[in-house]
């Protein structure tokens, strides 16, 4: 999920105004103007300024981003091969961010082996294939919680068979909607990642210092499943890409809720419902989310 984890293109301007004036209206000397010719008159104004016209900038074809700041050099040259599928079910508000991580993991998977489905509910009915993946006892659904257990202990051979990943993309809000108001979700059998790095994506807030992006937390998944530590490093070069290409060009390191709670620098409005208060209180304790 996006933990809030994910693209960057100017979009051209038209002018739809004529570029040729009107005649000037004719006045006889010492004639008052009425309203009308003094409308005309400014109208005449505006169409002499000169028309500004904003050139789209040159896009990669490959991964969609400026070519200034291209990210297929810290992509892998050919798509990796995984045997574990990785099924993305994105809130609708994630495909209108400018910075998302999903169309960098696409890129580096094959096409079959990364989906993204893009909604807020999801039925047998409407969505027959990501139904049967989620009734496949080979399917996981990474969530946290009481009832996950962690990815790394499990005792399963995942080399044996083909297995499936269901993960959520969208802010931690979202998430947790999308989870319980979707029985299919639940369906899988649960799984978190017990790692304790810090995130990467820095130009996001997180909740806390270990909330990963949806990337991150594909790029740790498959390293485990795949038993292959280096799918994580190539997974995560273009991620660290994207960041450093925000910083340079003014964007600011965000820190984590966490952090600007701990060090007394959160600067919103405090929440006056209690739920929302429990929930920066357990941040500040380092309770489970």
């Amino acid at each position: 999920m996006d933990t809030q984890c994910g693209d960057l293109s100017a979009q051209s301007i038209s002018n739809n105004y004529s570029t040729t004036a009107p005649p000037e209206p004719v006045h006889s000397t010492g004639a008052h103007r009425t309203e009308g010719d003094e409308n005309a008159g400014g109208f005449g104004e505006l169409t002499e300024l000169p028309i500004e016209i904003n050139e789209r900038r040159p896009t990669c074809l490959c991964c969609g981003r400026p070519q200034k700041v291209c990210l297929c050099p810290f992509m892998p040259v050919r798509p990796l091969e995984v045997s574990t599928c990785l099924y993305i079910v994105q809130h609708p508000a994630e495909e209108s961010r400018v910075l998302r991580t999903v169309p960098l993991l696409a890129a580096c998977l094959p096409p079959e082996k990364c989906k993204v489905f893009v909604g807020r509910r999801f039925n047998e009915e409407r969505n027959p294939e990501l139904a049967a993946v989620c009734r496949d006892p080979k399917t996981l659904v990474l969530y946290p919680g009481s009832d996950a257990e962690n990815l790394e202990d499990m005792k399963v051979d995942f080399s044996a068979s083909v297995h499936n990943v269901l993960i959520i993309d969208g802010t931690w809000s979202q998430a947790k909607d999308m989870f319980h108001r979707n029985a299919l979700f639940r369906l899988p059998k649960q799984v978190q990642l017990n790692s304790s790095i810090s995130s990467q994506y820095v130009i996001r807030t997180q909740p806390t210092n270990t909330c990963l992006s949806t990337l991150e937390c594909a790029a740790i998944t498959l390293s485990i499943m795949e038993k292959n530590k280096a799918i994580e490093e190539l997974l995560l070069r273009p991620l660290r890409a994207l960041c450093s290409f925000q910083l340079q060009h003014g964007a600011q390191v965000h820190h984590s809720k966490e952090h600007l709670l701990r060090n007394g620098i959160y600067d919103k409005p405090m929440p006056t419902n209690k739920r929302k208060i429990k929930r920066m209180e357990q941040l500040v304790s380092n309770s489970t989310l």
